[in-house]
């Protein structure tokens, strides 16, 4: 199966050359999402936790796009700016995943624009139903 752009409805043109997730044989790679609004600008500043939730919430149209769900979430990579937004995070974090828990990892490092506390790259593994976008 030929990779697949995944690019949901009124996706503004990213800073970097990149798009927001490919589907390849079943798997939607969603690349690093920051908490972004329309003209790239970060939003909910100072607030880990509205910022965390901006950035799943933009994983998840892009994993929707693709044909699947959030359940289908097998792993993230998690980077953050401060590990004392760390607890703020893992809260948001977990509404998202109630049930089994995908893999993952979280580093703390600087991200492309300050403002920006974290950043959430995902891999999901919809099977062959997906629509692609």
């Amino acid at each position: 199966m030929p990779k697949q752009v995944v690019i949901p409805p009124g996706t503004t043109t990213p800073i970097a050359p990149f798009v927001p997730g490919t589907l390849a044989d079943g798997v939607v790679y969603v690349s690093g999402t920051l908490p972004f609004d329309a003209d790239n600008n970060v939003v909910h500043v100072g607030d880990p936790a509205a910022q965390t939730r901006h950035v799943l919430e933009t994983i998840k149209t892009v994993i929707e796009t693709a044909g699947g769900n959030m359940a289908d979430v097998t792993f993230n990579s998690i980077f953050i700016t401060d590990w004392a937004h760390y607890a703020a995070i893992n809260q948001v974090y977990a509404e998202y995943f109630p049930g089994d828990k995908p893999a993952r990892f979280c580093i703390q490092c600087g991200l492309v624009k300050p403002d920006a506390l974290v950043e959430i790259a995902t891999i999901a593994h919809i099977g062959t139903a997906g629509s692609g976008a």
